[in-house]
């Protein structure tokens, strides 16, 4: 991997630009290179000054969001779709102007629970929407990583699979997909091989427990993940998650369902998932190495 990053709600809900500068600050001093924020609005941060103490703190910064129902690209409704391709290209630019280096999560749809499945012509408004900000992204040099993820959030996009078709019928080399270990458990017959089906089209990885909280205190069997990274030669970045009811903001408590404390104490949890994350990925090399020894 290139960086180990963490999303900014393990520390804070992001409501205010100095609750952000003390989480880039936090996860800094346990040894994090990335901080990933969510839903990043210019009218409400000093883009310059948040990009300037992430600089300072050798910090990459990855922005994440979903679209709104009122903007969703995948919609049959031509003005949601046009609302939703103006939030795309704003949000790029947001990345750009903070120094990011990526941009992703539920771009092609709205972040909801739908009820009802795509349709034909709602799916080519999103792969037409999602070209465009490809092209707009590239562009501004911002990755564009497409979040696949369970079918509670979304109706578009919950296998590698079906990522790997649309971003190909984007015709965008610039656009790749995002994966996450927490939706793929729920999604994926097979992660480790949706993870080696995605190759080189994967641009961003998530690792996450089955019940969003303390790494190795779910289901999840993480050697198989960091076998498959491995395998793929995956060199780009990997970020913990992790959602409590004691930090994330109201929004991200309805819509991924953050109804309890997963943990109190968020330093602890920051703490482990670095050495957890460490961890098992020098136990996948030495895997590596032993079978390959004569």
């Amino acid at each position: 991997m290139a960086r180990l990053g963490i999303h900014s709600f393990v520390w804070t809900d992001g409501a205010t630009e100095d609750s952000l500068i003390a989480a880039m600050e936090k996860s800094a001093a346990c040894g994090y290179r990335l901080i990933e924020l969510a839903y990043l609005k210019p009218e409400k941060f000093n883009l310059d000054r948040l990009g300037q103490r992430a600089k300072s703190l050798d910090l990459d910064i990855a922005v994440t969001m979903g679209l709104p129902p009122s903007g969703d690209v995948s919609s049959e409704d031509g003005d949601a779709v046009k609302r939703g391709e103006a939030i795309l290209a704003d949000a790029v630019q947001a990345v750009r102007d903070i120094g990011g280096s990526k941009l992703g999560g539920i771009l092609y749809s709205a972040h909801t629970k739908y009820a009802r499945v795509p349709t034909d012509r709602g799916r080519k408004n999103s792969i037409a929407a999602i070209a465009k900000a490809g092209d707009i992204a590239q562009k501004a040099g911002v990755d564009l990583v497409l979040e696949v993820v369970n079918r509670f959030e979304t109706n578009l996009l919950n296998t590698t699979a079906q990522g790997l078709d649309f971003i190909r019928q984007t015709g965008s080399e610039s656009v790749r997909l995002h994966l996450d270990t927490f939706h793929m458990n729920i999604e994926e017959a097979n992660p480790a091989a949706a993870i080696r089906l995605a190759g080189d089209k994967l641009g961003y990885f998530h690792i996450g427990e089955s019940n969003r909280g303390y790494l190795g205190d779910g289901t999840i069997n993480f050697d198989l993940m960091f076998d498959a990274l491995l395998d793929i030669d995956y060199s780009r970045d990997i970020t913990f998650e992790s959602f409590s009811s004691a930090v994330v903001d109201e929004g991200l408590t309805v819509a991924c369902a953050i109804w309890r404390d997963t943990w109190t104490d968020n330093k602890p949890l920051a703490e482990h998932a670095k050495q957890f994350i460490d961890l098992k990925m020098a136990e996948a090399k030495r895997r590596r190495a032993t079978n390959a020894r004569p």
